[in-house]
């Protein structure tokens, strides 16, 4: 069975800044999850330090909220460095980011990039389809990951289910395109509402959820990364793990 993962979001934002993403790491755990995914927009300016040696001993992933290439196409080395020296800090073998602004950079840009994770083989960068134009859609990251490769720079994915439907694309025909370089997946479903796509259980989306999980690979981690709400969190999270890993065993 591949490794389940609780992206730490899934607990609100709200109550994350309450309570804290240590006392949910501890609490996913509990749960049965085998590891967290430290989410960087939520941890807090004051005791940072702090923060992170506590949640180093649940972590598998650190994703970084800054993205890769600013809106003009510069490599942005500041927000690849914070990304590798908080992995490093989380004892995090992998990294997530996102591309941004990549389609107006230049070729060269890609080898910097190489260069820099050359002096971090500890840290994987795992490449996220976001829920924007120019890091979301398929033919941009194809784009992208066709000149990462011609530049010696073959980076994995993590496959987010739910995101493709607010860029408009079809998640099934992504997962077919892009699965031979997925190393992480994010679960979730989805719905529509008048104005928008809001995140579900993948039991509650419209999408074609079960023939996503097929196409990609059985073996890698899978994260729950949609709402988990209840007046027993520990009961909520411990049913979705176990949900997640019979989903899973039931389309290998």
């Amino acid at each position: 069975m591949p490794p389940v993962l609780i992206s730490l979001t899934a607990y609100g934002a709200a109550e994350v800044g309450r309570h804290g993403q240590p006392w949910f790491a501890r609490l996913a755990s509990e749960a049965g999850a085998d590891a967290v995914e430290v989410r960087g927009e939520l941890l807090r300016d004051d005791g940072l330090h702090e923060e992170l040696a506590l949640l180093a001993p649940f972590t598998a992933v650190y994703s970084e909220p800054l993205l890769l290439w600013t809106p003009d196409g510069e490599l942005d080395t500041g927000a690849l460095e914070r990304g590798i020296t908080r992995a490093t800090a989380l004892g995090a073998p992998r990294l997530k980011m996102s591309i941004g602004g990549w389609a107006r950079a230049s070729g060269d840009s890609l080898f910097e990039l190489k260069s820099i994770l050359a002096e971090h083989p500890a840290v994987e960068l795992l490449i996220e389809n976001d829920q924007t134009e120019t890091g979301g859609t398929l033919g941009a990251l194809q784009a992208f990951f066709a000149a990462a490769d011609a530049a010696g720079l073959p980076l994995p994915m993590t496959f987010d289910m739910g995101n493709w439907h607010f860029v408009g694309e079809c998640p099934l025909r992504a997962a077919e395109a892009l699965a031979s370089r997925v190393r992480y997946v994010h679960c979730k479903g989805v719905q529509r509402l008048p104005a928008k796509w809001v995140a579900v259980p993948m039991v509650q989306s419209v999408a074609p959820w079960r023939a996503v999980l097929r196409a990609l690979p059985a073996t890698v981690p899978h994260a729950i990364e949609y709402p988990l709400m209840g007046d027993d969190l520990l009961a909520v999270t411990r049913e979705e793990i176990a949900h997640l890993r019979r989903l899973r065993a039931a389309a290998p």
